[in-house]
């Protein structure tokens, strides 16, 4: 899981980028409401009115973090790590459950960044919590495109039991089952031979 050590982050960065990395890094491991604003530039080194100079306010940061997280987590890491690991479409399905069982196993395994903060931001129509869902509908999206790819029929509502099984099994990590992502890999073979989609050797 590709992270940021803001610790070794150099000064001659920009403030905006040693903010936005600073709050990843803090974002990801504690969820966006539990740090303050004053954690974010201790853990930069910047001043606040650096903090407020480029993000209009926290939530405005949070929401940088998000668009953040999809480019390193979904595209830059499970993404391109599901790619190099399976070429067909149904081996690159299973293959986010081999991804995952490995995160799971990380010392620093932080769970899904976007369930995390939709659940922090209970108003439907606070901007964070849409993004949130906005960046999960990519997720289900990028499913889809695989399902679509190894011939499912009802390619969508495949995706929304693929992600549900993505989801479900990131949660049960959580409770400490770090072979979840190998029981749902198990649900997801299941899943495929009911779409009569071979699995892969």
């Amino acid at each position: 899981m590709p992270g940021t050590d803001t610790q070794t982050v150099s000064k001659t960065r920009s403030g905006r980028e040693r903010i936005l990395d600073a709050a990843y890094d803090l974002f990801s491991r504690s969820g966006v409401r539990a740090i303050g604003v004053d954690t974010i530039t201790a853990e930069a080194d910047v001043a606040k009115m650096t903090l407020y100079r480029n993000f209009a306010s926290k939530n405005d940061l949070a929401l940088a973090f998000l668009a953040l997280r999809e480019e390193r987590w979904t595209v830059g890491w499970l993404q391109t790590e599901v790619g190099r690991r399976a070429a067909s479409p149904a081996g690159r399905l299973l293959s986010i459950f081999d991804v995952f069982s490995e995160w799971f196993a990380r010392e620093d395994f932080e769970g899904c960044a976007f369930v995390t903060s939709l659940l922090e931001f209970e108003d439907a129509t606070d901007p964070v919590r849409r993004a949130c869902i906005v960046h999960l509908v990519n997720i289900r999206a990028y499913v889809c495109e695989l399902a679509t790819a190894a011939g499912v029929a009802d390619a969508q509502r495949f995706a929304d039991q693929w992600h549900l099984l993505m989801k479900g099994s990131i949660i049960a990590a959580h409770e400490g089952d770090r072979d979840a992502a190998m029981k749902a890999r198990e649900l997801g073979e299941l899943l495929l031979a009911r779409h009569d989609i071979a699995l892969p050797a």
